[in-house]
């Protein structure tokens, strides 16, 4: 492989990058530059992007950002919210625990981070700062548990990487050497989702927990109500039904992920216009706006990023990486360790969805190589780049959190540290027990 090569494609990659690019000027400059260089014709360009948005699975990500938007606009997500805080009861942190349990709530119908952040930081974070925890902490638990959006099925993230992933199959030395590998496909992501995603809530409930002791925060002055809780649910009883519809058609194979987006933006249509009565036509007309703006950015980066990875496979740079990583180690702990370190910095500057389009090709021959499966693979990598949505300087969460509370970025980052260093010790538990992750596909039979 030609050394000039891999030094025009990401030098001029990270050059752009330094210069303020935008991620898909620098991803569709540098990959122009190399094939330049290789003496393709630059049509093949056009070729690679068209064929990148062919795929029946890529139908899902608008599809899901819409059903995300318009239960927002039918009221679904407040009735889910209202259903956590009931929750909450007097219990020490038990409304910052709620806040966590409506993203984890949320994430299962939005399968997006900033998406959840807002819905659910729009209202748990007035009411923490009404009760006393402050709203730079309430800010901070809203910015962390917002990033479980994209670890609970359905998730955005997931469809990417699975479109990432479908096309590099496991070397022949790899499965000799560890048997072999499950296939990748986004519902098989979906399942393996689910047992990682209450981890890592589990980790914010613990760190909230030790927290909001230290600091005497309390919960409600009321004691936790049957009643209360049972109220919520019957009032919510649709918006809880969702994400059961959602998951349970995909999970009992009744439909596949793409089919149940479509479904859920039926479902929702159904739910906001003739049970609760809160969807209206310019309601729908936003939602339409705002698919169209967030899907569109997307495409665009996958445009570019497909035909920067093409690039990388058809010269086989991530096999020279790959080859590289193990001459240092071929300890699996401390291969997980490096990924786990680079995903966490790569989270930190760059956007989750570009960074799995541009890293699946590079770092999943490693993991093949290694004997990590590329499911448990997949949900590591997506587990850890969601850190990334509370640590700056990218940090969308912390945005977001910062514009509901009135707090600035700095002090919120500060005071989210806590909850990063709980995510990532999850994390590293999750790496550490494959089953975690693989145990619920295959007891379902995937």
């Amino acid at each position: 492989m030609d050394g000039l090569l891999i030094e025009i494609l990401f030098g001029a990659f990270f050059a752009l990058m330094l210069l303020g690019a935008p991620i898909t000027v620098a991803l569709g400059v540098s990959a122009l530059a190399a094939m330049v260089y290789l003496g393709d014709n630059p049509i093949k360009m056009v070729q690679m992007a068209w064929s990148s948005v062919g795929s029946f699975p890529l139908m899902a990500l608008p599809s899901f950002i819409l059903a995300g938007a318009l239960m927002e606009a039918a009221g679904l997500s407040r009735r889910l919210i209202a259903v956590a805080e009931s929750l909450a009861g007097p219990f020490t942190g038990g409304l910052s625990a709620a806040t966590i349990m409506a993203c984890l709530f949320f994430g299962a119908i939005s399968g997006s981070g900033p998406a959840t952040t807002a819905a659910v930081g729009m209202l748990m974070i007035p009411a923490m700062s009404r009760q006393g925890y402050g709203p730079g902490y309430a800010a901070s638990v809203t910015a962390a548990a917002g990033g479980l959006g994209i670890i609970i099925p359905p998730s955005i993230p997931m469809v990417i990487f699975g479109i990432s992933a479908m096309g590099l199959a496991p070397p022949p030395e790899a499965i000799a050497a560890h048997g072999p590998f499950q296939s990748v496909s986004i519902s098989k992501l979906f399942i393996a989702g689910f047992v990682p995603g209450v981890i890592m809530a589990g980790g914010l409930l613990v760190m909230n927990y030790i927290r909001c002791r230290m600091r005497g925060f309390r919960g409600s002055a009321a004691p936790l109500s049957a009643r209360n809780v049972a109220r919520a649910c019957y009032q919510g009883f649709w918006a809880l039904l969702a994400p059961v519809v959602i998951l349970g058609g995909i999970y009992s194979g009744f439909f596949t992920p793409t089919e149940a987006a479509i479904v859920a933006i039926f479902y929702t249509l159904f739910v906001g216009i003739f049970i609760y009565r809160e969807l209206d036509l310019a309601e729908v007309i936003k939602a339409l706006d705002t698919t169209t703006w967030l899907a569109g950015r997307v495409l665009l980066v996958l445009f570019a990023a497909t035909i920067f990875g093409r690039v990388l496979v058809e010269n086989n740079i991530p096999g020279v990486i790959a080859g590289g990583v193990l001459g240092l180690t071929t300890n699996i702990h401390a291969i997980w360790a490096m990924v786990i370190g680079m995903l966490l910095i790569v989270g930190m500057f760059m956007e989750t969805l570009a960074a799995i389009m541009i890293l699946v090709p590079v770092m999943l021959p490693v993991a093949y190589m290694v004997g990590i499966d590329p499911i448990h693979f997949g949900i590591v990598m997506i587990c850890t780049l969601s850190v990334g949505f509370q640590t700056p300087p990218l940090g969308e969460n912390l945005f977001i959190a910062s514009g509901i509370s009135g707090v600035s970025i700095e002090r919120i980052s500060l005071r989210a540290l806590p909850f990063a260093a709980a995510s990532v010790a999850a994390i590293f538990i999750i790496a550490s027990f494959p089953e975690l992750a693989l145990w619920l596909p295959r007891a379902m039979g995937y």
